[in-house]
């Protein structure tokens, strides 16, 4: 079996990355949407690769068994104990380390039980983290009597617009919880700009008669609420943003858990 290894940790990674990205969006806890064609073919080509490694393996050992036959009639008439040592070479001519299995333990890993989307523990240590903006005025908000917006959306003009378009509006948020002291409690996301592995965080400190009772950490929530002022804009004391909830509602983590701006 030692001449399949390559072919079945092909098979595995190739499998495991179409899982991801083809027949479900768990692709989207690691990477943004638009890369999803690249994972597909990506995971297709390892596929094929690893089905033309499985067939070139069954080729050689098909050599390998004609070889073998010949070698054994041939033997057969030069005696019993040149057999038996050519034989002992034979057997150890093919094949890498029997730990070179234990490749395809990641990649079985993957297939069979992605892991979660980063949530609070990432949130945490990533708290000294915000986008690099410079006060000013923004962009108007769209009209409407409850407007959805992102959290970094929220965040961003909360701490640095000078025009205030928050004031006056009714704003729903979709977030998980993380938990801070004294009871406070932040709706959080956390903003891809293209894996995971450049995540930041955005939060909200959530307050009001209806923030009574923090929900569970990284419980996912739709959080419906008026703009607080905080601080002076630009500096650490508007940061993190405050929202006066009307409405908190537990909801389903979304297929896309990272936020945008």
């Amino acid at each position: 079996m030692r001449r399949y290894g390559s072919a079945v940790l092909l098979l595995l990674v190739g499998g495991a990355v179409l899982r991801i990205s083809l027949f479900s969006e768990l692709y989207l806890r690691y990477v943004q949407a638009a890369l999803r064609p690249y994972l597909v073919i990506s995971g297709s080509l390892l596929i094929v690769l690893g089905l033309v490694a499985a067939v070139r393996g069954m080729r050689q050992r098909d050599h390998d068994e004609h070889d073998e036959h010949e070698e054994h009639e041939e033997h057969r008439e030069e005696g019993a104990e040149e057999e038996a040592e050519h034989d002992h070479g034979h057997s150890h001519s093919h094949g890498g380390p029997r730990i070179a299995w234990l490749l395809t333990l990641p990649a079985l890993a993957l297939l069979l039980f992605p892991p979660p989307a980063l949530g609070s523990y990432s949130a945490s240590r990533e708290e000294a983290q915000r986008a690099a903006q410079g006060v000013g005025t923004f962009a108007a908000l769209p009209a409407g009597k409850v407007l959805d917006i992102s959290v970094a959306q929220y965040s961003s003009r909360a701490i640095y617009d000078t025009g205030h378009s928050l004031k006056g509006r009714t704003l729903r948020m979709t977030g998980f919880v993380t938990h801070g002291s004294d009871g406070t409690w932040y709706l959080t996301r956390l903003l891809v700009t293209c894996c995971a592995a450049d995540a930041t965080i955005s939060k909200v400190e959530i307050r009001g008669d209806e923030a009574d009772g923090a929900p569970q950490t990284d419980s996912w929530v739709t959080v419906t609420g008026t703009w607080i002022p905080k601080g002076k804009l630009g500096t650490d004391g508007a940061w993190p943003p405050v929202l006066k909830a009307t409405q908190v509602k537990q909801v389903k983590e979304p297929a896309d858990p990272y936020d945008k701006r």
